[in-house]
């Protein structure tokens, strides 16, 4: 995957992989990346819509940039659109998406429950459909991380750090949202054969916007609820409400209790460098390389290929404090 490692030395390259080759989580060969630039097709001529549910955190951010990037580089001429994390604007955005008539579409995001109806509109105005992280009937080819290996590799590691005992809070706000839905489910399943650990309830409730924030407060009150001994750990299916977490527990002296989530948000993985961080693990993507592969389906369909797979996936790297450093320059992060 030379696009994910263009800044790193290939002798530090090797090396990084070896480091990682136990970290590394992949989809099969059949459906990963295709990690030669030189046999992607131009889009010159081509208007591609780059419809986002949002931009405000650091996947949305990277991917989207890396599409706009990736349809300029292949000659093309991107049509932006920011639904501002805002279901009614993302349905009205996609209604204006069909009105537009482009020559195909990326939709990033979304509760499929909110943009199935209107993807189904897309897909029979004749408009070729992409999704990234959403799943839909309608899409020719979604691009994604392997949610389901993700989901386990958290679990696991979460398992370990706890010794296979204590009690977890979970935030549960968005199971709407496939690819949460898929990280969640994973750690049910895992959880049946440690029947020592249990999720306390109520789950909380993560919420968009203000996350950050409102994840900080919510933790802060539990604390005084449960004191310590009584939390193993704190899971989200993304990693901005690990961060409102990770940052009330520093703030009440309470880091023996581990966070636990899924993405690599920079903020996350600087809370991770400091010695007594309770940020246990985050599972990071590579969303730019999402972007990108995904503006790369869209050139090859263009360009005649029809047989690309229902599902492309990209690695993702399950990170501790251990590996951190390897795992950023592994993303260009460093």
């Amino acid at each position: 995957m030379p696009d994910a490692v263009s800044t790193a030395k290939p002798t530090r390259l090797h090396a990084v992989w070896r480091t990682l080759a136990l970290t590394l989580i992949a989809g099969s060969l059949a459906a990963t990346v295709q990690a030669d630039d030189s046999d992607v097709p131009s889009l010159a001529g081509k208007r591609i819509a780059i419809s986002m549910t949002g931009t405000s955190h650091y996947f949305d951010i990277k991917a989207f940039q890396a599409q706009v990037d990736e349809v300029k580089r292949l000659g093309g001429t991107p049509i932006t659109l920011d639904a501002g994390r805002n279901d009614k604007n993302l349905v009205n955005q996609l209604q204006t998406v069909v009105t537009q008539k482009p020559d195909a579409v990326i939709q990033t995001l979304g509760t499929l429950s909110v943009i199935d109806p209107w993807l189904k509109r897309i897909s029979k105005a004749n408009i070729p459909l992409f999704t990234i992280d959403a799943p839909s009937q309608y899409s020719l080819n979604n691009t994604t991380s392997d949610n389901v290996a993700t989901g386990k590799a958290l679990a696991g590691q979460l398992i370990k750090d706890a010794g296979g005992k204590g009690n977890i809070l979970v935030f549960n706000g968005f199971y709407g949202v496939p690819v949460c839905a898929i990280r969640y489910d994973q750690l049910k399943l895992a959880l049946k054969d440690n029947p020592e650990l249990k999720i306390i309830e109520p789950e909380l409730r993560d919420v968009i916007p203000n996350t950050v924030q409102d994840a900080y407060s919510q933790v802060s009150a539990l604390l005084n609820k449960y004191p310590k001994g009584s939390v193993a750990a704190i899971w989200s299916a993304w990693d901005i409400p690990q961060l409102g977490a990770s940052k009330a527990l520093i703030d009440a002296g309470r880091t023996e209790i581990k966070t636990y989530g899924v993405d690599g948000t920079p903020e996350v993985l600087e809370l991770m460098r400091r010695d007594t961080s309770p940020v246990g693990a985050v599972v990071a993507q590579q969303p730019a390389l999402i972007g990108k592969t995904a503006v790369q389906n869209v050139a090859r369909y263009l360009a005649g290929q029809r047989d690309l797979p229902k599902e492309t996936q990209v690695p993702t790297l399950l990170t501790t404090a251990a590996n951190l450093a390897d795992v950023q320059t592994l993303r260009g992060d460093n």
